[in-house]
């Protein structure tokens, strides 16, 4: 797909580059790979390490542990990278990243959930470090591949309608993840800063205010309450409730077609009832799961179907909300949301890491392999699916009573928005206003990380 960077001297300064349908497509899918390998990662690594493996729990908890920390650093780095790549092999250099990215995910993705062909006899530590160079690997292609993926929109056109209907593409594929894209490009595409009579926020900055640490709470209790259900909701199904290995499967797509659901009218909701309410709905669905989760007898274990659609609408409800409390928080700041989107995806990949491996670490089998029968594990991943998401729940709850009473930035104090005659005009035009903007002024401050 050739960018609109590829055309700049053929353009005049108010045409526009429309997509046709095979570019669409071919962006569509951009990141269908990274989806389903993520799921795979969060819901079936400790599954497979321990009951294919032979990993220890506590091992195979390391495993993700290594990952999740690769993942955290990897994901500031190569937002700043690709940022200054230059493009010296005339493909593209987002397109690049992302190439390296998908490569990356593919080879390590392979060696990741297969047996070591190469190892006979060996210690478990040692196939420890054998497979920890290819989560590595696998984490950085994942990073790589996001980023790229995002940044690649307003690369392939300048069209501010067009840029919509891409991301509309991207949000049906992964709408949890992309909740927070929209909004940000829709402040890019029609307002720019202003240079004189604001004062532009550096990550020193950012630093000093308590709104950020208090959304940044608030997105790392939405992700572990997430991704730990994610994580232990297969083990729960077949060491807890005794079903078929099916439902290991089954369950999970469940919270997925729920959560994809309730993504199509939650706009709506954060319009009429506001975020702080969404999000404490959203909390409530989440600690009703757990009760569910808690509660339920083997006799009944099928209810965990209805269990999981609640988990389905409050899981998704929290990540977009937060997401959009994100873009909230940073308002205006557009050249600075590449250090609020990393800070936050550093505290969420690190927290799940250290949370992961807790749990494994306090497992009363904790030493024990796949072959030893533990007693124990029925009644721990009942409590572990209750307590862990319950106190993420509350220590949500406890930050957003905090802030009930506090006020975030309004999306246009301090902007100067251009109209189709470039008049000037500050507070008075609507950031849905129809505007044209030069995109080359917000190319080295576009966030890269989200």
């Amino acid at each position: 797909m050739a960018s609109i960077r590829d055309k700049e001297e053929s353009k005049g300064p108010g045409n526009r580059h429309t997509l046709n349908c095979c570019q669409r497509f071919s962006f569509g899918v951009g990141h269908v790979l990274n989806d389903l390998c993520a799921s795979m990662w969060f819901s079936y690594l400790l599954v497979y390490m321990h009951s294919v493996i032979g990993f220890s729990h506590f091992n195979a908890g390391l495993l993700m542990l290594i990952g999740q920390v690769a993942d955290a650093i990897c994901t500031p780095i190569i937002g700043y990278e690709s940022d200054r790549t230059a493009d010296q092999c005339h493909y593209g250099r987002r397109k690049s990243w992302h190439l390296v990215g998908v490569v990356c995910v593919i080879i390590s993705y392979a060696f990741v959930f297969n047996k070591c062909f190469v190892c006979s006899a060996v210690s478990r530590w040692s196939l420890l470090v054998y497979y920890s160079p290819f989560v590595i690997l696998f984490q950085f292609g994942w990073a790589s591949t996001q980023i790229a993926h995002l940044s690649l929109i307003p690369e392939l056109t300048d069209d501010e309608n067009e840029r919509v209907g891409l991301n509309a593409i991207r949000t049906q594929i992964s709408p949890a993840d992309s909740g927070n894209f929209s909004e940000k490009r829709q402040l890019e595409l029609n307002c720019r800063t202003a240079q004189q009579g604001y004062k532009k926020m550096t990550w020193k900055d950012w630093m000093k205010s308590l709104l950020f640490y208090q959304v940044a709470a608030l997105y790392m209790s939405s992700r572990l309450i997430v991704n730990i259900t994610q994580v232990y909701i297969p083990l729960y199904v077949i060491r807890t409730l005794h079903l078929h290995k099916m439902h290991i499967a089954l369950v999970p797509l469940t919270v997925y077609i729920s959560g994809f659901l309730i993504s199509l009218v939650l706009k709506p909701i954060n319009y009429h009832f506001g975020r702080k309410i969404t999000f404490l709905l959203a909390l409530l669905l989440c600690g009703g799961f757990c009760c569910c989760a808690y509660l339920l007898p083997v006799s009944k274990a099928y209810a965990i179907y209805a269990g999981a659609a609640m988990l389905g609408v409050g899981g998704t409800s929290l990540l977009v909300t937060v997401l959009s409390m994100t873009a909230d928080l940073i308002s205006q700041n557009v050249e600075s949301g590449a250090f609020v989107y990393g800070a936050m995806s550093f505290t969420d990949k690190l927290s799940n890491g250290i949370a992961v491996i807790i749990i494994q670490s306090i497992h009363p089998c904790a030493q024990m392999f796949a072959q030893d029968n533990c007693a124990n594990a029925s009644v721990y991943y009942r409590s572990v699916l209750t307590f862990v998401p319950i106190g993420a729940a509350a220590f949500a709850f406890v930050c957003l009573c905090t802030m009930w009473h506090t006020k975030f930035p309004n999306a246009t104090d301090g902007l100067i928005c251009y109209d189709d005659e470039d008049r000037i005009g500050k507070n008075t035009v609507s950031v849905n206003a129809p505007v044209s903007i030069n995109d080359d002024d917000l190319s080295e401050t576009r966030p890269l990380i989200y």
